[in-house]
């Protein structure tokens, strides 16, 4: 709660849904009309049609939901002030690494669940396949994925199946490695308050990295390095939605 009522007052700048993301969990909650979203934040992929309740520890993430979003309960995933099979569905996205206690946060998915989990996650066997950690906040990339269950124990906590989550290159959702076509956004000082792995950090930091980043943009360098990312439409990053 704490660290987001920190770094997310300004999260509904460029932290949005992004339709084509949103087409893959809302598929999966199949005909499921009532839904818990867990770790909701400012409301990004609820659906419109479902009976929503949202659920989210920080006020200051529930202050910026808009009028008409889903009603917010102020609680944690790892105690869900539900009871059993309360809902057909739920659902989380993007969350699961910030849970103090994820396994006890994903048993806490299933218990309220009658139907089906699906949860947007991330496989941290990817934490080198996206050119920004490695070429320039190595270290600090590190430091953040770590902590980070892997995709396996993932799935076997929500004993679910997997599917490849694609990541577009003009993504609506500014997440961490929404812009590997458009490095430039990494420069913006609203683009890197919306990703917690770089707004957690001191701008000291990340000092070097941008400028090493500024300097291949403006030399060209990064679009000679990358040149094959310039023909691609969409990249597997390692997200991937978990259904169980």
């Amino acid at each position: 709660m704490a660290r987001y009522d920190a770094i997310g007052r300004t999260y509904t700048a460029t932290r949005r849904t992004d339709p084509r993301v949103a087409a893959r969990i809302w598929g999966a909650l199949g005909d499921a009309r009532t839904v818990v979203n867990v770790g909701a934040g400012t409301g990004s992929y609820e659906p419109p049609d479902r009976e929503v309740t949202a659920v989210e520890p920080s006020a200051v993430m529930i202050a910026q939901r808009p009028p008409g979003a889903a009603p917010a309960v102020q609680a944690s995933a790892e105690a869900l002030p539900f009871a059993d099979a309360s809902f057909d569905a739920a659902m989380a996205v993007l969350t699961l690494h910030h849970w103090d206690d994820w396994r006890t946060g994903c048993a806490e998915l299933r218990r309220v669940a009658r139907e089906r989990v699906v949860v947007l996650s991330w496989d941290p066997r990817f934490r080198r396949r996206f050119w920004l950690g490695p070429e320039y906040f190595d270290h600090l990339i590190d430091e953040d994925v770590d902590p980070f269950p892997s995709l396996d124990e993932q799935v076997a906590a929500l004993d679910g199946r997997v599917e490849v989550v694609p990541v577009p290159w003009d993504c609506e959702d500014g997440f961490f490695s929404a812009f590997w076509r458009r490095p430039e956004a990494y420069l913006d000082p609203a683009v890197r308050a919306g990703i917690s792995t770089l707004a957690n950090r001191t701008d000291a930091e990340l000092a070097d990295g941008l400028a090493r980043l500024r300097a291949d943009i403006d030399s060209g360098a990064w679009a000679r390095r990358h040149a094959d990312l310039l023909e691609c439409d969409e990249l597997d990053l390692g997200y991937r939605l978990i259904v169980g």
